[in-house]
């Protein structure tokens, strides 16, 4: 018989909280190879085809013995990944040496992107462009800005299931993104791993500047050196979906990522529900 854990107890800052591991949340959208698959920049889709070495061909179907792929995918582009400050440098930065991370308290936000408008500024940026702005997210933050979260998931709305499947193409601008304040609020809150549904936090055509990665990290406009990042070891992880049965409000997040030594893998974030302990000293 094996004995599984059903509850967790954790603290952070002198509060305890209850994880109840038996409502898992998964916010990783499958990757389906010969199927339906969310795809941003990259032209072709993430493609599984049978290993050949030799006389073998790595398909039980077609007469081997075992079962054994080629997976050919951009993580950057087709399905959830997680992403670190080697995205934007030039030296190179390694998941690897960065995960894995801790569960961590987290905070989901719904939010509704709004247009970009009179705002809109040079060639890389239009008034119909859709954006999260920092009052979306301290308004919806509101209720849970005492607790001490370190990790946000940001849903968009609408909330689609067709966001599993969507290939963002088609113009500059064919998702919505963050601007620099609003990424400048989520630094402000210390938050050093965040997950949305977006393709990317930036504008598709941005004309390279990738403003909000650059100011997430700490990195001055610009800056490609990694030794000038200030926040170095916080990740982001993109193309994930947040199904509406998952309310807005405080979770546990696990953040499943491979140890690959690149800059952005797969990944698999996780919630759990928790509540409070002792939750009334704090109402």
């Amino acid at each position: 018989m094996t004995a599984r854990l059903d509850t967790l107890e954790f603290g952070a800052q002198g509060r305890r909280w209850r994880a109840a591991l038996g409502r898992a949340h998964d916010l990783a959208i499958t990757l389906e190879f010969d199927g339906p698959q969310p795809r941003f920049f990259a032209a072709e889709p993430a493609r599984a085809t049978p290993l050949r070495a030799g006389a073998f061909t790595g398909s039980v179907e077609a007469g081997a013995s075992c079962n054994c792929a080629t997976y050919t995918l951009a993580p950057h582009c087709q399905g959830t990944h997680t992403e670190c400050v080697g995205h934007v440098t030039r030296e190179p930065a390694s998941l690897a040496t960065l995960t894995p991370v801790p569960p961590t308290l987290a905070l989901v936000l719904s939010v509704t992107p709004t247009a970009l408008g009179a705002a809109a500024r040079g060639p890389h940026a239009a008034a119909t462009d859709r954006v999260i702005e920092r009052e979306a997210l301290a308004t919806a933050a509101r209720r849970w800005l005492d607790a001490p979260w370190r990790a946000l998931v940001v849903r968009t709305l609408p909330n689609p299931e067709s966001k599993r499947w969507h290939a963002y193409a088609g113009s500059g601008s064919p998702a919505a993104y963050f601007t620099a304040d609003a990424m400048r609020w989520v630094v402000e809150r210390d938050v050093t791993s965040l997950v949305c549904d977006l393709p990317s936090l930036d504008r598709a055509d941005d004309g390279g500047q990738l403003a909000a990665h650059r100011i997430y990290w700490g990195l001055p406009a610009g800056a490609v050196d990694a030794a000038q990042a200030k926040r170095a070891d916080a990740l982001v992880t993109e193309l994930a979906f947040v199904a509406d049965t998952v309310a807005d409000g405080l979770y546990l997040l696990d953040l499943h990522v491979p140890a690959f030594a690149t800059d952005a893998a797969p990944s698999r974030p996780v919630l759990y529900a928790v509540e409070e302990l002792d939750a009334d000293s704090h109402a």
